[in-house]
């Protein structure tokens, strides 16, 4: 067999030293421009060019200030990783303590929350800085198990010289996105990290099982509040002649009457009771509930010229703004909705179904799947996104915020079109 024939995920069971040696060598090559004779897996090359790119320094971790305790505490605060901590230590606390590891969860911008495991391994954590405050993003930390699988949006498992940052060659790192089930929003990732030596080749299996429970937790937990808000707004609604919608803190949507039901809101950053305009509904009464808001719309939806702004300069957290007569919202947008938008922003004619599906899945026969995207994306722009083509309304200004680094552009995205304006192309028409 090959060198370049040799599958490195199988031989880091057989025989780590020597996986080690390979990587160390493939890294050497990246760093030095030349074609390593084992070429790394896909999404650890996609990961070491992102950081030559940018110019991160494989000597040193650009750590920035960690956060103080106070600061630490409100961002833990805010996470909705918090509801699923105890699933996660459940889960992987005791097994990393077993093999030597340490369980380690960071936010959505790679700032650690929690770390928890073996008590020898948590002081070599504090060697290279991993610890509760500390940014490990790939722009500050390189390839690693918590960063990369922050741009990747799925689990990677992170080995030796698979770090771009020669300090951390020393580890192995297995870890997984946990995404809200509610709407895509990245949430963070939950990562076992542990010595060279302590490699288990099914750690990342375990690591992605116990992300997926996480994510069902929350899609549990969010259906047991909307039941609760449910069985109190009902009365309500029945004895309203008009309009009305039920909804939770975050503008999902609990009962309504009146009118046409959607699955969420965009509601603003505070509400107060009292008169509010939303870009769905226009001017409505704001009247609190138990786990929630009464939501009373007093005109209807007025057609008027509208501006929409797709806000894709972040890597990892798409947005969309609507502004028009009665106001604006902001939306944050699943990694599939940011693909469709971005792809609709490059054309004004519009485009079928089966256009869409090519660009975004190189499959035109994938086309019942991308209109169901767009049936969703309806339920929050209602008449603005038009059908038959697809296409936004005629007189509607777009302006897209790309990031400064082109490359950067939907970096978790596979989708043809938007591999091609990543390098420069424009979409497809």
């Amino acid at each position: 067999m090959t060198q370049a024939a040799i599958d490195l995920g199988r031989l880091t069971g057989r025989d780590v030293g020597r996986a080690a040696r390979l990587m160390a060598e493939a890294h050497a090559a990246a760093l030095s421009g030349k074609p390593p004779a084992v070429p790394p897996r896909p999404e650890i090359g996609a990961s070491w060019e992102r950081m030559l790119r940018r110019g991160v320094d494989p000597e040193r971790a650009v750590r920035p200030r960690p956060l103080s305790p106070a600061e630490l505490a409100e961002r833990r605060q805010r996470s909705h990783l918090t509801e699923v901590l105890p699933l996660l230590r459940d889960g992987l606390v005791s097994v990393a303590e077993s093999a030597q590891h340490i369980m380690v969860v960071c936010d959505a911008d790679g700032v650690v929350l929690w770390r928890e495991g073996h008590p020898s391994v948590l002081r070599h954590g504090d060697a290279i800085g991993l610890a509760p405050g500390t940014d490990w993003c790939e722009a500050t930390s390189g390839t690693n198990g918590l960063g990369t699988p922050l741009v990747a949006r799925r689990p990677v498992q992170v080995f030796s010289a698979e770090h771009f940052v020669r300090a951390h060659h020393r580890w192995t790192c297995s870890g997984a996105p946990i995404t809200d089930p509610r709407d895509g929003r990245l949430l963070g990732v939950v990562d076992v990290s542990g010595l060279l030596d302590t490699l288990h080749p099914a750690m990342l299996k375990l690591v992605e099982s116990v992300a997926k429970l996480a994510e069902a937790e929350l899609r549990a937990r969010h259906l047991r509040g909307l039941d609760r808000l449910r069985s109190v707004a009902a009365p309500l609604l029945a004895r309203i002649g008009g309009r009305a919608v039920a909804v939770d803190e975050e503008g999902w949507v609990a009962a309504v009457t009146g009118m046409a039901p959607v699955d969420r809101l965009p509601l603003p950053r505070t509400l107060s009771a009292g008169p509010v305009r939303l870009g769905p509904l226009g001017l409505c009464s704001a009247e609190p509930l138990p786990g929630g808001w009464l939501l009373r719309p007093a005109l209807r939806p007025h057609a008027g010229a509208a501006r929409l702004r797709l806000d894709l300069s972040e890597p990892g957290r798409p947005s969309l703004t609507v502004a028009g007569e009665v106001g604006s919202w902001t939306h944050d947008l699943s990694p599939r909705h940011a693909e469709l938008l971005f792809l609709l922003a490059g054309e004004e004619a519009g485009r079928s179904a089966g256009a869409l599906a090519e660009a975004v899945f190189g499959d035109a026969g994938r086309r019942v799947t991308v209109r169901a995207e767009l049936s969703r994306m309806r339920r929050y722009l209602g008449e603005l996104l038009e059908h038959r083509p697809y296409r936004f309304r005629e007189g509607t200004g777009v302006e897209v915020v790309l990031p400064e680094d082109r490359s950067a552009l939907l970096p978790h995205s596979l989708a043809p079109a938007v591999a091609r304006a990543r390098a420069g192309a424009a979409p497809r028409r």
